[in-house]
């Protein structure tokens, strides 16, 4: 009896070792294989469908960018409005599109459609603000670095936004950070490397580590379009305003001696500088940068499926995949270090509405100056005042993860812009009691986006059908002649069988 007993066990755990075994084989053929070639990828090949032939794992990844349930304290994929959030925004940017329209971005796998909803790329033939010039289109897909190799980079600068509509189709993928050659990251756009040239660097010296940031720094920095280019006068080239360094003050000389402005404010009439979002800039003065973190640990972190490792390109907020993302390095309770991050960001918040209220009230004030016949010259000062505290504002605001990338130098810039924006006032006071005005200046109410966007005079309505109007009869054609160009691409040529 004993000897049966003992005969079975060992059968089972034969039967057990060996499905062990099956497992760990197949698991090892799986990851073997993991790279065999299904389709040669062309040069230029924007279609991120293509590219996931060879690499599914990583293309059903990204797929789930599309996903926009997760919503943080002060970000995540969901939609949301941000001037209705925080209608101050609006009078902040008065003359400038964002007063328009402003919202979260949802990911990379909206990056076309959001651009086509927003109102700040205008109506039904493109009009907006300039109309916004074709430079726009720069970061929003990996049909940029095609259209630059055929065209050529201050080409494809040129001209306005809808010129470029049916040619730039495809969200945001492969090709933005690959080479189809060896799969090896590559930087595409030609901004950051000559903006590493202005500054003395190689950026081809870089290492795979800090490769895992920079192909995100290609879009996530602060830039400006630069129409006086030796022999590109005219061209709104796309430029990183780095040579003087990444810092805020650094940047604000730069545009400084260059007598730059983004735009002229519809209230105050200060030459304003928008800061786009400098995320790489202030991650790079945080500690996990320091300790030699790149973008790609937090926000597309390892992982595994079927014995194969390989990186998520579910690119997203971290605090929407904490084990992942951050339990690698933090062993404390994913609730602590959630809370960890929104104490952070509620601390940098209120210095930040705080700063608001006060820049609000700067441009408010000023125009009440200029309304009481005030000078240039009177003027000049209290203007550079704004610009600088709006700049710095913008520079913390507009980065979204600075609060936490790097608190301490998003304390010290806000606390810098709070400073500059009393002084702005204080001169303001003078001022405003030199041209007879000795009482406070009567602020409007702007407790909504709409009371915001009527006080400073904008025509929604119009705006609004305008846009419906873009998207009934000139998208339709965008989209119909995008599908024809792509029907007429080379066929993929698949690997034969001698090649696998």
């Amino acid at each position: 009896m004993k000897n049966k007993i003992l005969f079975i066990v060992t059968l089972v755990a034969v039967f057990l070792l060996g499905l062990l075994a099956s497992s760990i084989i197949n698991r090892k053929s799986e990851a073997k294989y993991r790279y065999t070639p299904a389709v040669s990828i062309a040069e230029n090949e924007p279609r991120n469908e293509v590219w996931g032939q060879n690499f599914p794992k990583e293309y059903q990844s990204s797929l789930q960018t599309k996903d926009t349930n997760f919503i943080s304290y002060q970000g995540g994929s969901k939609m949301r409005d941000m001037l209705e959030e925080d209608p101050r925004l609006v009078i902040l940017w008065s003359g400038y599109g964002f007063s328009k329209d402003y919202n979260q971005g949802r990911g990379h796998a909206y990056a076309i459609e959001d651009i086509h909803n927003t109102l700040r790329t205008g109506g039904p033939k493109g009009e907006g603000d300039g109309p916004m010039p074709a430079t726009c289109w720069t970061c929003k897909s990996p049909d940029v670095p095609r259209l630059m190799n055929e065209k050529g980079i201050a080409e494809f600068y040129s001209g306005k936004w809808a010129d470029k509509g049916s040619e730039v189709v495809n969200s945001i993928g492969c090709a933005d950070c690959h080479d189809p050659n060896n799969m090896k990251l590559r930087i595409t756009r030609p901004a950051l490397v000559e903006a590493f040239d202005a500054m003395g660097k190689d950026i081809n010296q870089a290492t795979h580590n800090e490769m895992r940031s920079l192909v995100c720094a290609q879009c996530h920095v602060e830039y400006y379009f630069n129409k006086k280019l030796p022999g590109k006068e005219g061209v709104p080239y796309l430029v990183l305003p780095w040579k003087n360094g990444m810092t805020v003050e650094a940047m604000e000389k730069y545009y400084d001696d260059l007598e730059f402005s983004d735009w002229t404010h519809g209230l105050s009439k200060a030459p304003m500088l928008k800061a786009q979002h400098p995320g790489y800039e202030i991650f790079s003065t945080g500690v996990h940068a320091d300790r030699g973190v790149s973008c790609a640990d937090c926000h597309m972190p390892y992982k595994s499926e079927g014995g194969q490792k390989f990186t998520d390109h579910h690119i997203q907020s971290p605090l929407n995949n904490v084990s992942n993302a951050c339990q690698v390095c933090h062993r404390e309770e994913t609730k602590n270090l959630i809370k960890n991050v929104y104490e952070r960001q509620r601390k940098a918040a209120e210095t930040r509405l705080k700063l608001e209220d006060l820049l609000v009230k700067s441009h408010i004030e000023a125009k009440k100056c200029w309304d009481l016949g005030a000078t240039e010259a009177q003027m000049k000062d209290i203007l550079t005042d704004i610009r600088h505290a709006q700049w710095r504002w913008d520079y913390s605001a507009a980065a979204h993860g600075g609060s936490f990338h790097s608190p301490v130098e998003t304390a010290r810039v806000m606390g810098s812009a709070l400073v500059v924006v009393q002084e702005a006032r204080v001169k303001l006071a003078r001022l405003l009691s030199d041209l007879g005005h000795n009482k406070p200046v009567e602020m409007p109410d702007i407790s909504t986006k709409e009371k915001a966007q009527e006080f400073i005079g904008l025509d929604m309505e119009k705006l609004h059908a305008d846009k419906e109007a873009f998207k009934k009869n000139l998208l339709p054609k965008w989209l119909e002649e995008a599908k024809a160009r792509e029907d007429k691409m080379p066929i993929v040529n698949t690997v034969s069988a001698v090649e696998k």
